[in-house]
């Protein structure tokens, strides 16, 4: 008896891993929030130099009560070529002459200006308070806004190295216990940063914890559902992250206000917290850590909530031990990521998926931190970029469940890779078919998403599989942190983002042709299951060839023909 039919013993897919999958997919609503929090919480908007305001000159200073804000705008800030206001200079004195009818910079020497030094006015139409206009992250600071994502990204990518290893060590539910409890208490502590440098410390935590609660949540919802269920978990898990757009959209146009936003998303994972106790440890990873008492005891409890007591009580750990030899045997073996590439089959699935999970995440990020040039309504955009998920991961859950998780892999990429490149050729004002061809572009990459994590669990066996999850996590993150970076390229090359964002997919939905089918096979629980089942696909796929091969004609029997 196997791992799967010990679970199809106790209930299959019953009361409890219904239970199971709702509670841990609740949280994952609030991640999808704190992963593109600051669209909204770092909103741009339109600033320009504070006026003077003080003079020496009383009669100047009367005058000035008198003009429109208009006027003082114009006699105290410059024009760009574009006749609008400079953001970040200003006149040293007030060009008064400005007032004169038909006066324009144009018809005049020089005139000298200044920095900001008092300061800015911001444009609070659409955001009331950002951490730009707190901090004032503008003009020769503009880079701090995008340090500030880079940070929290790279603290996604510290947690999926540390708890993707961790958890392996220490176990699953422990480890999301703690990260409920560290997002809670850090995303709380962000919307009452003093200042911008604790701001990102706290941020950068927060990241951590947010790893921590992806890679926790994805294995306990794999390791406790039948295997004909997991494309459908797997997905549902997908679905709540969209939810969680749609919320972001709703919540960030009640509460315009950065610090009460940051604070609403974070609060809940204090209750999250509470109710985790009550989760049930991965009886898979108790197995494989030799812990096979408290397996049993898992086990029994999950078949009593299943209404299937009478089948709990016949486990013991006799019955455990002579059915899982395979699993027992690999506690004997330490394992470390050096595993990831130790073996030619599991080598080969690490590097393949580092391909895909880097470039999933760094076209997807390309495309939806840079809501506000689309020249659309923020909150809209991000109903629509949400919306696109819907249909998006439908299809690929049809295609995964029916057709296999490599083609669904494979084809997202493609698929996403080519809309982006198709930008290129897109005159810049149809904003209209632009906007259609990125949210195309992002409703693949979220197909990829939904399929990559359930394939990634599937591929590695039970013994590294939270490693792999925190290698895979980690090129994630790489790609996130980078796909800012290469937007700065445009001031080169206007289209060279869009061809890197285009080509990187389809290098590695290529590369996703390379990894072994998962579809209705039970989870590999150790490293040697897995080389063992590629040669056996190998033989098998090598018997077909023969079989299917036209048969060579016998020499003998030819010339004996010839002769007749």
């Amino acid at each position: 008896m196997s791992f799967p039919e010990l679970l199809n013993q106790v209930g299959g897919m019953g009361r409890f891993q219904v239970l199971y999958v709702i509670f841990l997919n609740v949280p994952v609503l609030m991640l999808a929030c704190h992963a593109v929090l600051q669209n909204f919480t770092g909103g741009s908007t339109d600033h320009h130099c504070q006026i003077h305001s003080n003079t020496s000159n009383i009669s100047l200073v009367n005058m000035a009560q008198n003009l429109s804000s208009q006027d003082l705008l114009r006699i105290s800030i410059p024009v760009d070529e574009n006749q609008r206001l400079e953001k970040c200079r200003r006149f040293v004195t007030p060009q008064w002459w400005l007032l004169q009818p038909n006066a324009t910079m144009s018809n005049t020497t020089v005139v000298e200006t200044e920095p900001c030094i008092d300061g800015w006015v911001y444009d609070k139409s659409v955001f009331p308070s950002t951490i730009i206009m707190e901090w004032d992250l503008v003009c020769d600071f503009w880079k701090l806004k995008q340090m500030a994502q880079s940070i929290y990204m790279a603290g996604v990518l510290v947690g999926g190295i540390v708890f993707g290893g961790l958890s392996d060590r220490f176990g699953r539910r422990s480890l999301l216990i703690w990260c409920y409890l560290q997002m809670a208490s850090m995303g709380t502590a962000s919307a009452f940063s003093p200042s911008f440098s604790a701001y990102c410390v706290f941020r950068f935590l927060t990241g951590m914890a947010f790893s921590g609660i992806v890679l926790n949540c994805v294995s306990l919802c794999l390791e406790w559902t039948p295997t004909h269920m997991r494309a459908i978990v797997g997905t549902l898990n997908g679905y709540c992250y969209t939810l969680g757009q749609f919320f972001l959209a709703g919540m960030a146009y009640a509460l315009p206000d950065w610090r009460w936003l940051q604070l609403t998303v974070s609060l809940p994972y204090f209750i999250f917290f509470l109710y985790s106790w009550w989760f049930t440890e991965s009886a898979r990873w108790l197995v494989i850590t030799g812990k096979s008492n408290r397996a049993v005891k898992e086990l029994k409890r999950v078949a009593r909530i299943n209404g299937k007591k009478e089948e709990g009580d016949k486990l013991n750990i006799e019955i455990l031990k002579s059915n899982m030899q395979k699993e027992m045997s690999s506690v004997k073996n330490t394992h470390t990521i050096a595993d990831l590439a130790r073996t030619p089959v599991v080598r080969r699935i690490s590097l393949c998926l580092c391909f895909v999970w880097f470039s999933t995440s760094f076209a997807y990020y390309g495309l939806a931190m840079d809501l506000q040039n689309f020249n659309v309504d923020i909150y809209v955009i991000q109903l629509i970029f949400g919306a696109v998920d819907i249909p998006a991961k439908l299809v690929s859950v049809l295609t995964i469940t029916f057709i296999g998780r490599r083609f669904t892999q494979a084809a997202a990429l493609i698929l996403a890779g080519l809309s982006i490149l198709a930008n290129i050729f897109v005159p810049q004002d149809l904003q209209t078919l632009r906007t259609i061809m990125a949210v195309f572009g992002k409703g693949c990459l979220a197909a990829s998403f939904n399929c990559v994590y359930i394939f990634t669990g599937e591929l590695y066996p039970t013994v590294i599989r939270q490693t792999g999850m925190g290698l895979s996590n980690t090129m994630a993150r790489i790609g996130s942190i980078t796909a800012p970076m290469v937007k700065m390229l445009s001031e080169y090359f206007p289209s060279l983002p869009l061809i890197i964002y285009g080509a990187a997919p389809i290098i590695s939905g290529i590369a996703a042709t390379f990894l072994p089918e998962t579809r209705n096979v039970p989870l590999p629980e150790t490293v040697e299951e897995v080389e063992t089942r590629a040669k056996q696909l190998r033989e098998e796929e090598q018997q077909m060839k023969t079989l299917l091969a036209p048969a060579k004609p016998d020499p003998a029997s030819e010339a004996g023909e010839k002769q007749l």
